[in-house]
């Protein structure tokens, strides 16, 4: 009996370390795959250095996803012209596609740098290290020249038919606020650097009329004064100083021009296009939408409101907002949550009936400010625009317009900038942090 007995306890006993070692192998797989998984749907800092929240996933790239952007990036390699330089052509010639065909210019070439930098090269490495490098040069050239007598030169551009005469200093401070930070302090180019955002902002400052518009805008002259509220934007986070009261104008002039109770927007500034004027209001308004947001869960966390009280001007007074900042705050919430889900409306997507340049850009402009406002919406905006994007691409790893601006070197620049956002979460993210 004593044997039978130490035989059934010894197989009770290595029943019960099998069972033990099994379940402890499980277990060390259910953590490795939770770390894998949160590893992989990195999330953002919220704003005022508070603690992370998991809100946003980044989207990872699909094979499809990396291979147009492979294409895209090598047929601007072969377009990029020896001045280091890429061109859109003129307004009367939408015609020439030869990207060696065309004169270069400030704003194109500034759309194509950002590309190269979002794709992951800098102007210390990256597969595109040289073509960025040359493109720096040439647009620090621009903003350290006399701009008019290069404008001149240059003649009615694409895109400053259809967006406006002072986009190439806007495109082209944009670009050099994304560098800016990237470079260490020791290295003498990020002074230089800073001098030309100095005078990038004046530029830009100086031309922001009463309304809040910049000045020089043409047929969709509205998206020249959206990506210059960007510009200023990004360059506030660098330290440059820029003037709050032309920022607030150009922002509310943005916002303005969207009504989210009738869902109307004006469009005077747009070409008539709903699309144009929608994605520009949503741009204008994520910043200050998310900082609503943030204030609303605040006060929550704090309980000076309940945790079903929603966003709206009372409740932030109750978190301690004057009545002025209340509505300020409450206004752009609207408008960011309802532009946003208007400018994905296929019918407002469909803009002026097919693709061209100003498509991509309010696309791009969408994309950012949910980027911006870190909303949840992100990953299903970015799997539909990213299977639309790759659709389209020609067999060559170009895009092109086909309507206005047609140009195949700004339209690729633009695409690949949408297809590689996710790569640029961080930097976009912190354009919405105050300063």
């Amino acid at each position: 009996m004593d044997v039978i007995s130490k035989l059934l306890f010894h197989l009770k006993s290595s029943t019960m370390k099998k069972a033990i070692f099994l379940f402890s192998i499980m277990a060390i797989g259910l953590v490795l795959f939770s770390s894998f998984k949160k590893e992989k749907h990195c999330v953002f800092r919220a704003v005022m250095n508070e603690d992370p929240v998991d809100r946003m996933p980044v989207y990872v790239a699909t094979e499809d996803i990396s291979t147009a952007v492979k294409g895209g990036l090598e047929w601007l390699r072969s377009a990029q012209q020896v001045d280091g330089g890429w061109g859109c052509g003129q307004h009367a010639r939408q015609d020439i596609r030869d990207p060696h065909a065309v004169k270069t210019d400030p704003a194109t070439t500034a759309m194509v740098a950002m590309a190269l930098m979002r794709s992951g090269s800098s102007l210390d490495d990256g597969p595109h290290q040289k073509e960025l490098k040359a493109a720096n040069n040439y647009l620090m050239k621009f903003m350290n020249g006399d701009q008019k007598a290069f404008m001149q030169n240059l003649g009615s551009t694409q895109i400053q038919s259809k967006l406006g005469q002072n986009i190439d200093v806007v495109l082209a401070t944009q670009y050099f606020s994304n560098l800016y930070p990237l470079l260490e302090d020791e290295n003498p180019l990020k002074k230089q650097v800073e001098l030309i955002l100095e005078k990038g902002v004046e530029s830009i400052e100086v031309n922001i009329a009463e309304n809040g518009s910049l000045k020089g805008g043409t047929w969709a002259g509205v998206l020249q004064s959206s990506y210059a509220n960007s510009a200023l934007e990004s360059v506030v986070v660098t330290g440059v100083k820029v003037d709050k009261n032309k920022l607030d104008a150009s922002r509310k002039y943005q916002q303005a021009n969207y009504n989210p109770t009738t869902e109307e927007a004006s469009t005077a500034d747009g070409a008539g296009i709903m699309l144009y004027a929608v994605s520009g209001s949503t741009r204008a308004s994520a910043k200050e939408a998310k900082r609503a947001r943030d204030i609303i869960a605040k006060a929550k966390k704090d309980g000076h409101i309940s945790d079903d009280d929603k966003v709206n001007s009372e409740n932030l007074i109750k978190a301690g907002l004057n009545e002025a900042e209340a509505m300020e705050l409450n206004t752009a919430y609207n408008i960011y949550n309802s532009g946003k889900v208007k400018s994905q409306r296929k019918e407002v997507m469909s803009g002026f009936g097919n693709n061209g340049g100003e498509e991509f850009l309010s696309y791009l402009q969408t994309g950012e400010s949910l980027v911006v406002n870190e909303d949840e919406d992100w990953v299903n905006w970015y799997d539909n625009i990213t299977k639309t994007i790759i659709n389209i691409q020609n067999q060559d790893g170009s895009w092109n317009g086909h309507h206005c601006i047609t140009s195949p070197v700004f339209c690729t620049a633009t695409c690949i900038s949408l297809l590689t956002i996710n790569n640029d979460i961080e930097r976009i993210k912190d354009n919405c942090v105050e300063r």
